[in-house]
C-alpha cells in the first residue's frame, strides 16, 4: 500500500479536499466522511461537484481551530 505524504494543514493553498486528503487531516476513515455527506449529519459538509466530494479548507481548519 503506498503512503501519502500531506503537508501540514497550514501549509494546504487549494481552496477544496478530496474526502481521503480531508479524512486524513480529521483523522477519519474516509467512509466515515461519506457517510457524513450521505446523512448529511457531520461536522461539516462538502461540495458536491459532478457526483464527487470535494471539502472545504476553510471547514475543517474551522472544525479543527487552526488558523486561517
Amino acid at each position: 500500500m503506498m503512503q501519502h505524504q500531506f503537508p501540514p494543514l497550514e501549509q494546504v493553498t487549494r481552496t477544496a479536499l478530496c474526502t481521503t486528503e480531508a479524512a486524513h487531516y480529521l483523522n477519519r476513515q474516509p467512509q466515515t466522511l461519506r457517510t457524513w455527506a450521505c446523512l448529511e449529519n457531520g461536522p461539516l459538509r462538502p461540495i458536491r461537484i459532478n457526483g464527487r466530494l470535494a471539502w472545504p479548507v476553510a471547514e475543517i481548519r474551522r472544525v479543527l481551530g487552526v488558523p486561517a
